[in-house]
């Protein structure tokens, strides 16, 4: 039994590991030895039986049998001695062979827990089929999402977000691979907590929380999406300060947006990727949840130059400083929630103000009711506009309506209905399912 085992000790010994199984398999090690020591007390007992067979068969002969069979008794015994011994030896060899395996499993097994204790994989992703009037119906599987976090320590962590969207990327590919978060968090008392790296700048609702189950609608929405503009990531270093139960501060400094000649914001953001950065941004956020049920924030950030010099302009041009302001406000009470947002760019220069982009507004309110576990509704009108310094109406009005479907709490399949109006006409549906984990 025990030359049996160890064969598959050592073939299996990777997958024993990974699994956290060794000490059950260690519990087997210390059972084979047992018959290890089971075999060796029948040994004994042959040579015993085989000793007094011998002798009794002297005593029970006659003088001439006697000496004729004790001496092919003796040679009997003689052969099995030598057997006995070489399966003694070989008992011994596996005993060490099978000790050796059970320390072995127990330090490697150490290793592997002391690596992956603390280390956490998590993520999201969302398969969005989109139907409008004005153009073809597209289906995208638009994200897919890897989180990996690691505690170094009670007080030092690290946390990445690893993202391809649309699922293909490559040269004339419409896939991109990107690395919205890496960061490493530092706890430096109990209230106060910084971290420096790459992650999403705290500003409005869905920035910092966007997987699909966590909101409704399938596509994110549009004033978060033109004027915030989430998804939104820099690098740089914050601060997190939290003086009272319920109130929290945030502040960073990162690098900024590069807006091209069209000054529309969402464009400006360089994902960090040989990013410009002459003009650094400031941002700072306050937060209040005391009330069960309710948040409260504002965030505000101050670029000196939105342009980051004018590199990407064919002539010199102003210096175009911007201020983003955004407040939100989500209420729930029982299965009731009413989410409302505010975000508004400020920009200076002749450039951005012959373009009427020296002010871009938007703002949403979204009623939902969770009907039951499964089930949730919502509705939501929203309006933003990139031209809000143009005396024209150039506002996009949305009106959605849609519902959730939670296959389990972390897996939705969702449906909604939205009709676009003033500066842009058209009308239709989406289709979506997420999760995440």
């Amino acid at each position: 039994m025990c030359v049996l085992i160890l064969p598959l000790l050592r073939r299996h010994l990777p997958f024993i590991i990974k699994n956290k199984v060794f000490h059950q398999l260690i519990s087997l090690v210390r059972l084979a030895q047992k018959f290890k020591h089971f075999y060796i007390g029948i040994i004994n007992m042959i040579k015993k039986t085989l000793i007094a067979s011998a002798l009794l068969g002297i005593f029970a002969s006659n003088a001439a049998i006697a000496n004729e069979e004790t001496d092919k008794l003796r040679q009997i015994i003689a052969e099995q001695q030598k057997v006995l011994k070489a399966l003694e030896k070989r008992l011994d060899e596996t005993d060490q062979k099978l000790n050796a395996t059970a320390e072995h499993i127990e330090v490697e097994s150490e290793a592997k827990e002391s690596i992956f204790a603390n280390t956490s994989i998590g993520g999201y992703g969302e398969l969005h089929y989109n139907n409008y009037d004005d153009s073809d119906a597209k289906v995208d599987f638009h994200r897919f999402v890897l989180f990996f976090g690691h505690e170094f320590s009670d007080s030092v962590r690290f946390f990445s977000e690893f993202e391809l969207e649309h699922s293909i990327a490559g040269e004339g590919k419409s896939g991109e691979v990107e690395l919205e978060q890496a960061y490493v968090e530092v706890d430096i008392s109990e209230a106060t907590s910084t971290k420096v790296g790459l992650f999403l700048v705290p500003v409005g609702i869905i920035n910092e929380t966007h997987e699909p189950p966590t909101f409704y609608g399938v596509e994110r929405n549009g004033v978060e999406k033109n004027i915030i503009p989430a998804t939104w990531w820099e690098a740089g270093v914050a601060f997190n300060y939290k003086p009272s139960a319920g109130l929290s501060i945030d502040g960073a400094v990162t690098s900024g947006l590069e807006v091209g000649e069209d000054f529309k914001i969402r464009n400006g953001r360089q994902k960090v990727a040989k990013a410009t950065a002459e003009n650094l941004a400031y941002t700072g956020r306050i937060k209040y949840t005391a009330i069960t049920g309710l948040e409260l924030a504002a965030t505000v950030q101050y670029q000196t130059d939105l342009t980051q010099g004018g590199t990407n302009f064919d002539a010199p041009i102003d210096t175009a400083d911007a201020m983003l302001l955004e407040a939100h406000a989500i209420y729930q009470i029982s299965d009731f929630t009413l989410r409302a947002l505010y975000a508004r760019w400020d920009i200076n220069g002749d450039e951005a103000k012959a373009l009427g982009r020296d002010e871009q507004t938007g703002w949403y309110l979204e009623p939902a009711y969770k009907i039951n576990e499964k089930v949730g509704v919502f509705a939501r009108y929203a309006e933003y506009d990139n031209n809000a310094g143009d005396n024209d109406s150039t506002a996009v009005e949305s009106t959605s309506v849609g519902v959730n479907y939670y296959l389990h709490e972390n897996v939705v399949l969702k449906a909604d209905y939205e009709n676009l109006g003033g500066s842009k006409d058209s009308k239709g549906f989406n289709l979506g399912f997420g999760y995440q984990f």
